[in-house]
């Protein structure tokens, strides 16, 4: 399989990152200048408010809008300014004891007790007090009236490595699944001989590279943090400590691995910006970095705008007929699996099976490039046997494995939905390239000529029963004008003539569909205010 990796940043204004395998848009990465990318920054932040309520504290870090803060996202060490927080950890963990202890050694891994063993959290308003200064990481952007979600869980990305400061032990990324890759890791990692305290992580980056890589990726974190502590103790909050690096350099960090064929870039400063990060930290790779000087603009080159135009559109064709209906709310993603014409030589159990197949793939290629977030809801075509239903969850399970959002399944529903949340990190691509219509008001919607008139007639009654109103002038689109000239003319007239009114309808050029501008006078041809409220 060959993949590649086409960065588009000739418009300044903005990156865009293709992942391609065989030709076919596997990820798509799209950041602009104007939208402001707060997302792995570390801010020295004040408390300024504490919503008991929700548990949660609004912290200003700086760049006008205080970020929230939720109990969950403190780390316990700020649990230890508690009192008697010894005493209550202790009492917690008798009762976990008392109800799962007798079952650790039977249940290790599968025992939903044991997976979720609690740990005792302190109101919030016993850790923070307005005024208090505190070390965040922002881990989710503002959407819509929401202010950027942070957390103290402190985490800087290395090439192989991710510094965690409060860890205080090494680990191995839980996407290496093999045991003996893990345990030669760790090792690996413990000889370097770590600073006490600190914390540091395996990525899935690092799982075939050898110890001198790991201690280069370790001795750059070093230097960073090292640089991150000054700055902590002599700088006054709100203030930023660290900030990410820029789209190009943070995505071949986190996608570039050694099954990318290639690297090409349109734009020499940022051609020169990866070449230097790659000789850093991949001196190897250098080679398969390249500067595109082609006329032809380089995404259109490699066919990835026609993708990104079909990436936009509600209905997405599967193959052999079927299609996805992909509808997008505030809080939820409701997908539709359609059959269409797809039809297999077997039943309609084994016509309904394959195209399943078909979409659980489709469905999780869209979900990574549309950067969909939340509640999914997929609904999928009726299945009624069994080991049908298991096996298309376990292709979709497989197929977002890939995703680097965090994602969280449930089995098929008695109503054949699958269930499903996807990390939000960041607005959706949908949320950030398009703007509400001011026609339909993001609901897709505009009303028809005919429920516009009815809106018009109802409006005219009103206005017919005031007395001091002798001429009524509406201004309305060009399409309810015609339906009104050609269909409603005597009932216009019927008003006109019991409301003892003259009514102008006329034409607003440019006008939206259900643009409605009453003007109202009397005998004198003196404006008079009217109101359909």
């Amino acid at each position: 399989m060959k993949q590649e990796m086409i960065v588009n940043c000739r418009q300044s204004e903005e990156c865009r990152i293709a992942i391609l395998e065989d030709g076919v848009l596997e990820e798509l990465y799209i950041e602009r200048t104007s939208q402001n990318n707060f997302v792995g920054n570390i801010y020295k932040g004040v408390i300024v408010n504490i919503e008991q309520s929700i548990q949660a504290a609004f912290v200003d870090f700086g760049v006008g809008r205080n970020g929230f803060l939720h109990i969950s996202d403190v780390e316990p060490c700020y649990f230890k300014q508690v009192p008697d927080w010894p005493q209550r950890e202790q009492v917690l963990e008798e009762q976990w004891q008392a109800r799962y202890g007798h079952r650790e050694d039977r249940f290790p891994v599968y025992d939903e007790g044991l997976r979720n063993r609690p740990r005792f959290k302190p109101p919030i308003q016993e850790l923070f007090r307005r005024g208090d200064e505190v070390l965040v990481q922002v881990i989710k952007e503002g959407i819509g009236t929401k202010g950027p979600t942070l957390s103290t869980y402190i985490s800087i990305p290395g090439r192989y490595l991710v510094l965690m400061p409060s860890l205080g032990r090494v680990g191995v990324s839980r996407k290496i699944e093999d045991d003996t890759v893990r345990r030669k890791l760790r090792q690996m990692l413990l000889q370097l001989d770590p600073p006490e305290g600190l914390g540091f992580i395996v990525r899935t980056a690092g799982a075939d590279r050898n110890q001198k890589e790991l201690s280069r990726d370790l001795a750059y974190l070093m230097r960073l943090w090292e640089v991150i502590v000054r700055r902590i103790q002599k700088m006054p909050a709100p203030i930023e400590i660290y900030e990410e690096s820029d789209i190009v350099i943070r995505t071949i960090r986190d996608v570039f691995s050694s099954d990318v064929d290639s690297i090409v870039i349109d734009e020499p400063a940022a051609y020169e910006r990866a070449k230097d990060f790659l000789q850093f930290v991949m001196p190897r790779q250098v080679s398969r970095l390249q500067l595109y000087s082609g006329k032809e603009p380089v995404f259109h080159k490699f066919g990835i705008d026609r993708e990104i135009a079909r990436i936009n559109r509600r209905r997405v064709p599967l193959k052999g007929g079927g299609s996805l209906v992909i509808d997008q709310t505030e809080a939820l993603v409701a997908i539709d699996v359609n059959s269409g014409t797809f039809r297999t030589d077997e039943d309609a159990e084994e016509t309904a099976y394959q195209m399943n197949l078909i979409a659980a793939k489709e469905i999780a290629r869209q979900l990574r490039l549309r950067d969909l977030g939340g509640v999914i809801v997929n609904d999928f075509i009726d299945m009624k046997r069994e080991a049908n239903r298991r096996n298309v969850e376990r292709t979709l399970q497989e197929a977002v494995r890939r995703d680097r959002a965090k994602t969280r399944m449930l089995r098929t529903s008695p109503f054949g939905l699958i269930e499903m949340t996807r990390q939000r990190i960041r607005p959706s691509l949908k949320r950030s390239v398009f703007q509400e219509c001011p026609c339909c008001h993001g609901g897709g919607v505009v009303k028809s000529p005919e429920s516009m008139a009815l809106d018009v007639f109802r409006a005219l009654e009103l206005a017919a029963q005031n007395s001091g109103i002798a001429k009524v002038r509406v201004s309305l689109a060009d399409d309810v004008v015609d339906y009104l000239n050609n269909r409603k003319r005597l009932e216009l007239s019927t008003i006109e003539r019991e409301g003892n009114v003259e009514i102008v309808i006329r034409a607003q050029p440019d006008a939206w569909p259900e643009h409605m501008e009453i003007e109202c006078f009397d005998a004198g041809n003196k404006p008079l205010p009217f109101s359909l409220m």
